[in-house]
């Protein structure tokens, strides 16, 4: 992998985990994502908005179709895993979404695409799946493992592997800004739940109080960190930005450990572990 690439996930990743901090900070919020979206589209329309008269792009019929797809299933993620975050912990939702994501794309490739597993793929997917149940806590107490938060790293987990694989297509293939792929769907975002945001405007002006802190920061660091990651892929194979992506797991379960004062069990950090190897190992051996 090309150095700078290595250095923007690095540096995405940072930026990934501090944000998801900062979400679950928020997670008493209804309006959370509409806040930050709106952040983001007023931060990064003056950037977005010269690259256009720079670049004069001219889109086709796949050019729409990848935008469409990337603002849908953002918006998906976004609400599942700020679901996730207002019924369980950072350092269980985090690590299942940010795990099953990468399980799923092996599953497809090998479903789908006709690939073989190796040695070292068996491997990872028997570390991802025993860090799920890690940091679940479905080793010690299935009957009171908490559910809910399950579900949520689980759903976010199917969103992230699904907007991977298209933004991937959109900015290595058809050549897409990184700029504008992440604009999109927050632009999307702000149009969708903006009318169910103005129906409850007494409670708007409350959050906005409460929570323009933490939303002015995921504003700031969520998109940059996701266009340092596609402007990574643009220069490196996608299978290779997937291990240093995940380091920011194990950062996520820290920060919910021990910033958050979360329960912080050795099981949960060994699943993290055994997570991110897991990851490393479908990537060596794709």
């Amino acid at each position: 992998m090309p150095t700078i690439a290595l250095v923007a996930v690095l540096l995405a990743a940072t930026a990934h985990a501090t944000w998801n901090l900062f979400a679950k900070k928020a997670a008493g919020s209804r309006h959370f994502v509409w806040l930050y979206s709106v952040g983001a589209v007023i931060l990064y329309a003056p950037v977005v908005t010269w690259l256009w008269i720079v670049q004069q792009p001219h889109f086709t019929r796949l050019h729409y179709v990848a935008l469409a797809a990337t603002s849908v299933l953002h918006l998906g993620y976004s609400l599942a895993l700020q679901a996730g975050y207002r019924t369980s912990d950072l350092s269980l939702v985090y690590p299942i979404a940010r795990g099953f994501g990468p399980l799923l794309s092996f599953a497809g490739a090998v479903a789908f695409l006709g690939e073989h597993p190796t040695w070292l793929s068996a491997l990872g997917l028997v570390l991802i799946v025993a860090g799920i149940l890690l940091v679940a806590g479905l080793t010690r107490e299935p009957h009171r493992a908490p559910r809910k938060g399950i579900f949520f790293g689980l759903l976010t987990g199917l969103f992230i592997a699904a907007y991977t694989v298209n933004d991937g297509w959109a900015v290595k293939v058809l050549a897409l800004s990184p700029f504008l792929v992440d604009f999109t769907g927050n632009c999307l975002r702000v149009v969708v739940l903006s009318p169910i945001v103005w129906q409850d405007k007494d409670r708007l002006a409350h959050e906005v109080r409460t929570y323009g802190g933490p939303a002015a920061v995921v504003s700031l660091l969520g998109p940059l960190g996701y266009i340092l990651v596609l402007f990574a892929m643009r220069i490196a194979p996608v299978s290779h930005i997937a291990p240093a992506r995940e380091l920011a797991t194990l950062a996520g379960a820290y920060m919910g450990s021990r910033l958050l004062r979360e329960r912080s069990t050795p099981s949960r950090l060994l699943g993290a572990a055994c997570i991110v190897l897991g990851v490393v190992s479908l990537s060596f051996a794709q």
